[in-house]
């Protein structure tokens, strides 16, 4: 339950206890704010305002600047929800986003992910993968796992992407994620790919990882399952650097192929000038 924080003149009172902000210091203030909600952190901006001190105006500021901030973010994310929230309006309950990490590198397998996320969602960050670092990338795999109504991921390896080429490979494992889904999708959103014979209405989005919401959730998915494959596959296979370069096409990679040839999870049709 939340305590409320009622203020007069220049203190406020936490259920029986009173603070006086006039008689404290920067640290104590902020530790007294520390955790509270939106309503009481504006309330308190207000309190702090009657403050003279220069520091605790700056301590308003603050956070005036961090409301803000937020009010963006949530203002940022409803508007990645518009596909998604027109869809469930004209009834399409399930949404499921579809995107792919893998299919430019050298190495490794292309690895696609399906997302369905509820309608009320709100996923702080969330974004194209590629647009995050590695560590927020983490952060966020974690929660869309925990908050999705579904996830499912499907993996295509070197040797088939070799057989099928790449396209083929990446529709393949998109194919394999909507399976994997324990909730079949009202709806597909596909980032930039639309899906023949696969009984399901779905819209291919151009640049859908920055434009949709759920979209972005696969991205992510997509990304740190396949980023965590590189690096099982670095221990595997020392040498090649696919810790650092994920099987792209850097110099570095370029240079341990010269110097060490390829492995068995090289795209041998990727490299036919080499080989």
């Amino acid at each position: 339950m939340r305590m409320p924080i009622y203020y007069s003149g220049a203190f406020v009172t936490r259920g029986e206890e009173e603070y006086m902000f006039s008689r404290m210091n920067l640290k104590s203030i902020e530790e007294q704010l520390k955790g509270v909600g939106k309503d009481e952190i504006i309330e308190a901006i207000e309190l702090l305002r009657q403050d003279e001190r220069k520091t605790v105006q700056k301590l308003a500021d603050k956070y005036e600047k961090q409301l803000r901030r937020a009010q963006a973010e949530i203002e940022r994310v409803e508007k990645l929800k518009r596909y998604e929230k027109e869809l469930i309006g004209k009834g399409y309950a399930l949404v499921a986003g579809i995107d792919e990490a893998g299919r430019g590198p050298l190495a490794g397998p292309v690895v696609a992910a399906a997302v369905i996320l509820p309608e009320d969602a709100f996923i702080e960050g969330i974004n194209d993968s590629k647009k995050l670092s590695p560590q927020k990338r983490d952060l966020l795999f974690d929660e869309i796992k925990a908050k999705a109504i579904s996830w499912g991921v499907g993996i295509v390896d070197s040797d088939e992407i070799d057989r099928i080429n790449i396209l083929n490979a990446t529709i393949r494992a998109m194919r394999q994620a909507i399976v994997a889904l324990d909730k079949k999708p009202d709806y597909l959103l596909i980032d930039a790919l639309e899906l023949n014979a696969i009984g399901i209405p779905q819209k291919g989005i151009i640049k859908g990882d920055a434009n949709s919401i759920s979209i972005a959730a696969a991205s992510i998915i997509a990304k740190v399952t396949r980023d965590r494959m590189m690096l099982e596959y670095d221990k595997e296979f020392p040498g090649f650097g696919f810790s650092e370069h994920k099987g792209y096409g850097t110099r570095e990679h370029y240079e341990a192929i010269s110097n060490q040839g390829i492995c068995s999870i090289h795209r041998k049709t990727f490299l036919k000038s080499i080989i």
